[in-house]
C-alpha cells in the first residue's frame, strides 16, 4: 500500500510508477482546480456524510481549538473504525460542529476531509484519473446528490476538464 500525497491510499502498490503519477498529478489538478475557484456555499450537507475523518495529526489541533483535554475531546467527539478516527454523530445526523446556521463552528480548525470535500475526495479522484487514462472511461457520477450546490458545479465541469487535459496528455 502506497498514499499519494499523503492522503490517497492505493492498495497493492509498493510505489507509484512514473507515468501513473504524472496521471495522478493531472487528476489532482483538476479536482483541486474545481476547489479553489468555487467557494463553499456553507450548506452544511456535507456534514450529515457518515464518514468524516480526522487524521491522528488533526486530533490534538482540534482538542486545543476547543480548549478540550485530548482524551475528553476523543471520548466525547470521536470513535475508532478501519485505523481511522471518525466523528460520532449525534441524534439529529449532522455533525456535532455543525451550528443551527449551517456553519461549521471549528472551521479554521476542522479536518482536512471537511476542507477537501467534495472535490479532492478519493471517489472523485479516482473516477477522473481513469477518465484520463481510458478515453472510453465514462465517469459515474449517479452517487452525487443533486440537491447540493458543488454537485452541478461538479457534473458542469468535470468533464470538460477532463477533456480539455486528455488533450495535452501524450499518447502512450
Amino acid at each position: 500500500m502506497i498514499r499519494y500525497r499523503n492522503k490517497y491510499i492505493l492498495d497493492g502498490l509498493d510505489s507509484i510508477p512514473e507515468e501513473m503519477g504524472k496521471d495522478l498529478d493531472i487528476a489532482y489538478g483538476i479536482c483541486s482546480s474545481l476547489h479553489d475557484t468555487v467557494p463553499c456555499k456553507c450548506c452544511g450537507k456535507c456534514c450529515t456524510q457518515p464518514y468524516i475523518t480526522v487524521m491522528d495529526d488533526e486530533v490534538e489541533r482540534i482538542a486545543n481549538d476547543l480548549n478540550m483535554d485530548v482524551y475528553d475531546f476523543v471520548t466525547k467527539y470521536l470513535h475508532r473504525e478501519d485505523d481511522r478516527w471518525l466523528f460520532s454523530k449525534p441524534k439529529h445526523g449532522a455533525c456535532a460542529f455543525l451550528g443551527e446556521d449551517k456553519r461549521c463552528t471549528i472551521w479554521p480548525s476542522r479536518p482536512e476531509i471537511c476542507r477537501d470535500f467534495p472535490y479532492l475526495v478519493s471517489k472523485l479522484m479516482s473516477m477522473v484519473y481513469l477518465a484520463i487514462v481510458y478515453e472510453n472511461y465514462e465517469m459515474d457520477m449517479s452517487y452525487m446528490d443533486d440537491t447540493w450546490p458543488c454537485t452541478e458545479i461538479i457534473k458542469a465541469e468535470i468533464t470538460k476538464k477532463v477533456d480539455e487535459e486528455r488533450k495535452k496528455r501524450p499518447l502512450v
